[in-house]
């Protein structure tokens, strides 16, 4: 299965009713093809780690090749989480949650879901979470 290529951001029409089947396709689309891109740099970085299995005899070269590999490694095991975090708001697509704070129920907003298709927080919920963690953290 193909992933719809989102190159536009959603554009709704006048009175278009929020989390319909339109904006559920596009953010479907949107989420498989980001997952999809996730997917294949992890190949690639398969790929060019087997090939460079060089040794290198300068030490400084090793080192250097060693922390690019580490930050590559790190770069993916991000991106691993965020694959689940992908197939997360994929589910919330099926179950009809997807684009509603799971704090309030209100609508997270188009434009929210646009720059963070993962989002699970209105805005107003994620700032007061994060003045809650800024609380905790400084006790």
């Amino acid at each position: 299965m193909s992933a719809i290529q989102v190159t536009e951001p959603y554009r709704p029409t006048d009175g278009e009713e929020y989390m319909n089947s339109r904006q559920l396709t596009y953010f479907r689309g949107k989420l498989n093809a980001w997952k999809e891109e996730i997917l294949k740099g992890a190949k690639e970085t398969v790929n060019i780690m087997q090939k460079e299995t060089e040794n290198h005899p300068d030490l400084v070269d090793r080192a250097s090749s060693e922390s690019d590999r580490a930050l590559e490694l790190r770069t993916r095991d991000r991106q691993r989480k965020l694959i689940s975090k992908i197939d997360e708001a994929i589910s919330r697509i099926d179950d009809g949650s997807y684009g509603f704070c799971e704090e309030t129920g209100e609508p997270i907003g188009l434009g929210r879901l646009e720059a963070r298709p993962t989002a699970t927080l209105s805005i107003e919920a994620q700032e007061r979470h994060e003045r809650s963690e800024r609380v905790h953290r400084d006790d």
